[in-house]
């Protein structure tokens, strides 16, 4: 919990325990969000818990509970059936998430008792795969007919509203129940009985359909920054509604995703996964890894007539390597954000590619310069070398750092193009992968420059 989270939970524990009566626990509770009282909950010793759910009704535990770390601990504390009820009434997202949290026998039982309409929204949401936009959407929402008057429309909005409260935006649909358009909550209030409801209709309002992946369309929802935004089926009728909070738990957890995949793994961790599942997600990366850094070394060892002449070039291998791939991670970085934008064209690509080329043949040419004089020195006074053979070894590492750190910009851009080109999730050319190709490109880069400026023109040796 967080400082505030715990300050507001310890008030609401103090509270149970100072109050008498159960009507003065429900009205005093009324004043805390929910979130705080479902962190009380975890303070709560058992009979307590039990006190404060017999002071709340259902309606009241259906707002709370979705905020529970595991509304699932409270199932034998609440009871099956008024568990099942509380369930029913939330918002139909929600419910699944929690019953996600349920071991099968549990939900079964509890599948049996709720009412007809829960099962059915909760069915519904459950029938979209995890990664379809349908999965992520609330049934809570206000749909009027075309037509109606503006008495009508309004009569109609506050008759749903007894359930539904999600009032900011109303939707629209045709006689044939077709998705038509919006309309603002504030529009309507202040409109007049003889006005044309048609006229208050966005007909250019933003929509997607429940089948469209999460990751192609969140970014586009996010940057409409609506409220809510509905969600229709292949008939082009609202099944439902995602709403500012679940585009904010989407990006979320779209950034979750891909940042693993940059650390090398295939999804997301948490604090609960056990070592096994764990192993799972990071395994796949490691091995292809492993196999990378073999290829790696191997190339190594092609050299190995370059190390046994000039030994003291492999002090200064790990330098070239690190940095190599910190550019390519830092342009890899950069470059999966520039494609999250589905509407950068060719030309843009193409200037951005260039682009980074330069920043990264400049940034080789200070860091290049640095090392030809630090390590030149460090050369002369530390290894007691000459200054020709000190500041001609040195020369070489700053070369090879900046040839190396040119082409690690390009293929820290070029590689997730490529996967985006090929419709694969550009966030798969994680981190390590591009610091495995670009320790594999710094070392021929650095051993062949070694090979031909060191030993073939200038002649140096040990």
């Amino acid at each position: 919990m967080t400082k505030m989270e715990l300050s507001y939970a310890e008030k609401i524990v103090q509270l149970v325990r100072e109050t008498d009566t159960l009507t003065n626990l429900k009205e005093k509770l009324e004043d805390y969000h929910e979130k705080d009282i479902a962190c009380a909950l975890e303070l709560f010793e058992e009979d307590e818990r039990k006190h404060v759910f017999y002071a709340l009704s259902n309606e009241q535990l259906a707002e709370i509970l979705p905020f529970a770390k595991d509304a699932s601990d409270y199932i034998q504390e609440i009871g099956i059936s008024r568990f099942a009820n509380i369930i029913s009434r939330m918002d139909a997202d929600e419910a699944v998430d929690v019953l996600e949290d349920i071991d099968e026998e549990t939900k079964k039982r509890i599948a049996e008792k709720l009412h007809f309409k829960a099962k059915k929204d909760i069915r519904l949401i459950k029938s979209f795969g995890e990664e379809l936009i349908g999965s992520q959407m609330t049934t809570n929402f206000i749909q009027i007919k075309r037509g109606l008057t503006i008495k009508q429309a309004t009569k109609s909005m506050i008759e749903q509203a007894k359930k539904n409260d999600n009032l900011n935006t109303i939707y629209v649909a045709d006689e044939k129940n077709h998705f038509v358009g919006a309309i603002d909550l504030k529009d309507l209030i202040v409109a007049r009985e003889n006005d044309d409801l048609e006229d208050l209709i966005v007909t250019s309002y933003p929509f997607v359909y429940a089948t469209e992946e999460i990751e192609e369309c969140v970014d586009e929802i996010r940057d409409y920054a609506e409220d809510s935004i509905p969600v229709l089926n292949k008939e082009k009728e609202i099944v439902g509604v995602i709403t500012a909070t679940d585009i904010i738990e989407m990006v979320d957890d779209e950034m979750g995703e891909d940042y693993a995949k940059l650390a090398g793994m295939t999804e997301a961790s948490d604090l609960n996964e056990n070592v096994k599942d764990g192993m799972k997600k990071r395994m796949p990366w490691l091995v292809l890894l492993l196999f990378l850094g073999m290829i790696v070394s191997s190339v190594v060892g092609l050299f190995e007539n370059v190390v046994s002449q000039i030994a003291l070039i492999v002090c200064f291998q790990s330098l070239i390597l690190d940095m190599a791939g910190n550019v390519g991670t830092q342009s890899l970085a950069v470059t999966i954000r520039v494609l999250m934008d589905e509407n950068v064209s060719f030309k843009e690509k193409m200037e951005f590619t260039l682009k980074e080329l330069r920043i990264g043949t400049c940034n080789g040419l200070v860091l290049g310069t640095m090392a030809f004089l630090f390590i030149g020195l460090y050369i002369l006074l530390a290894k007691g070398k000459p200054v020709l053979y000190a500041f001609t070894i040195s020369g070489c590492v700053g070369i090879s750092l900046l040839v190396a750190m040119m082409i690690s910009s390009l293929v820290g851009v070029l590689t997730p193009m490529f996967f985006h080109r090929i419709k694969v999730d550009p966030a798969v050319a994680s981190g390590p992968l591009i610091t495995t190709v670009n320790d594999l490109v710094a070392v021929v880069t650095y051993y062949g420059l070694s090979w031909i400026l060191l030993i073939n023109v200038f002649g140096i040796h040990n």
